[in-house]
Parts: structure tokens; C-alpha cells; sequence
């Protein structure tokens, strides 16, 4: 099995098609993963293959080719027609005609109805798998910051981490921040009290994969509202999950999709630790990966 991967070069849109990948590969030993960036695939030259059955780019024939994002649409689209064989799955939304592609692997905020093309999932698929390292007692704290949909309130924000280090004052609580937390926001935080049981890692401070290899470790974790993805990855990971609210400017998609993982009790806005929900079996790259390789 061979997956092309036709790339915008985004890395959250690359941890997509990577947890996608990886769960079809530990279901099939014998797979290759090739990523192509949009650039290197003129679609004029695409339209040309098409006569040629053959890409250059291509290092073997597709069992599978992936894209996410707006701009790989119709490179996906004409790249299926180069290789009729092969599977093209779009894994969102796709801007052009669902009859264009075999498969769309869609959020269920998108209100997108399941069909025989149309796999729904809940929120976007990444790489985390659960690796039952749970500590006992073990706390991360992910903040965002402000975005086109969230306000940052850190009154909210310092009042949810004072009910997080004081309801569970035994706990080893480690606090991280992402590229949107002011650092204003740190210098409030450090002259809290409570501030003496966190264990403080800003965003510049940690190396890549660290965030996902303290969810492994963590028995729960609480993040603000604004980030919808890490609230995804905690879950996959087999967290118990919090949520720290903060103002919204709007509601969207996005902000239903947290709201529904509040009501289907996903994830809380309980600051106690023994108030959360259980962990959840959540294992949506598992189960599109059995789907797509049911189709081979």
C-alpha cells in the first residue's frame, strides 16, 4: 500500500493526513507514506499526465491519495484521474463536488450527512494513540490565547487555574502556553500564590512533541476553549478532559463543537479533578483507517 499525500505545507493539515497514515500502516505492515507539496505539482502538468497515466513526482503507483486543505483539492481531484486505481480522500469539507473524490473524511461540526463517501468523525484526525502511561494525579494545563472567535479573559482564566491547583493540591500540575498566550499573561499568573504548585513550561521552552508526550503522561488535562484541536488530541490520548471556558466573539462551527462535547459530558468545565468525565475510547483515525482499507 502506498499513500501520496498532496501537502499545502500546514502542519496541523500534516497531523491530519499523519494520524490517517499511521493508523492504516499498523493495520498494514507493508506501507509507504510520499508527500508532495502543491508547489511541486503544477496543475497544468497534472492535466498533462492524465494522457500519460503517469507523474513524475510520483515514486509508485497510489493506493491512496490524501489531501487536506482547500488549495489540494483539485490537485487531489486530477491526480485521481492520472491514477484511476487509486483511492483519493479529502479529509474535510472539500471545496469541489463530493462525486470528485472516493472518499471525505469530515468533522461532524461541518453538518456534513454520513453516506458511502462520507465518513464523519469527531473533530479533526491526528497521530496520538492512547499509550496507557497515565500517572495518577498528573495535570497539564494547554492555554491558548485570543483568535478570530475568542476573546482572552484572564480573570476566567486565573480564576479556572486557582480551582484547578487548589481542589487538587496533592497533584503534580504542569502548566504550558501556545504562540497566542501574551506573556503579560504568564508575569499575572507567576504573581498568583497557587502559582508555587505549577510547574511552568512556556511554549518557546518545549521541543517538538512534547505537549503530545505530557498528554501520554497525564491523567487529565485542561485547555481553553479557543484550542479545538489539543481538546481532540487530549480525548484521543485517553485523558480525562477540562475545559477552561473564555469569552467567545462569536459562535460558529467551532464553538458547537465544543458545546457538543459538553453535552455529550466528552469533556467539563469542572475545575475537580474527580468531577470529569472518564476517559474516553476515542479512536477516530482507527476506525477510517479500517473503513478505508475495507474498500481495497
Amino acid at each position: 500500500m502506498h499513500v501520496v499525500y498532496i501537502s499545502d505545507g500546514k502542519a496541523g493539515h500534516r497531523s491530519q493526513a499523519l494520524g490517517l497514515y499511521q493508523a492504516m500502516q499498523r493495520q498494514h505492515a507493508n506501507s509507504s507514506f510520499q508527500e508532495i507539496s502543491i508547489a511541486d505539482l503544477p496543475i497544468l502538468s497534472l492535466m498533462g499526465a492524465i494522457f500519460s497515466r503517469q507523474c513524475a513526482q510520483v515514486e509508485q503507483t497510489p493506493t491512496f491519495i490524501f489531501g487536506v486543505g482547500s488549495h489540494t483539492h483539485l490537485r487531489v481531484w486530477l491526480m485521481g484521474e492520472v491514477y484511476p486505481h487509486a483511492k483519493t480522500v479529502i479529509l474535510m469539507k472539500p471545496s469541489l463536488p463530493l462525486g470528485c473524490f472516493d472518499y471525505a473524511v469530515i468533522p461532524e461540526h461541518d453538518a456534513v450527512p454520513a453516506s458511502d463517501k462520507v465518513i464523519v468523525t469527531q473533530g479533526a484526525l491526528n497521530p496520538i494513540v492512547n499509550q496507557q502511561r497515565h500517572q495518577a494525579n498528573r495535570i497539564l494545563i494547554a492555554l491558548g490565547g485570543s483568535s478570530k472567535r475568542h476573546g482572552w479573559n484572564a480573570e476566567k482564566v486565573l480564576t479556572a487555574i486557582q480551582g484547578i491547583t487548589e481542589q487538587q493540591p496533592q497533584a503534580t500540575i504542569i502548566l504550558t502556553t501556545s504562540r497566542r498566550t501574551s506573556s503579560d499573561f504568564l508575569t499575572q499568573l507567576q504573581q498568583q500564590s497557587y502559582a508555587a504548585q505549577l510547574q511552568i513550561f512556556p511554549v518557546e521552552q518545549t521541543p517538538q512533541g512534547w505537549i503530545f508526550e505530557e498528554m501520554q503522561k497525564a491523567e487529565a488535562v485542561w485547555v481553553t476553549e479557543d484550542s479545538v484541536s489539543m481538546l481532540f488530541e487530549a480525548l484521543t490520548a485517553g485523558c480525562r478532559v477540562g475545559l477552561i471556558e473564555i469569552d467567545r466573539l462569536k459562535q460558529d462551527r467551532i464553538t458547537q463543537a465544543v458545546d457538543g462535547l459538553l453535552q455529550k459530558q466528552f469533556v467539563s468545565s469542572t475545575t475537580n479533578l474527580e468531577q470529569l468525565p472518564a476517559a474516553s475510547a476515542f479512536k477516530e483515525a482507527e476506525r477510517v483507517a479500517t473503513y478505508l482499507l475495507q474498500s481495497c
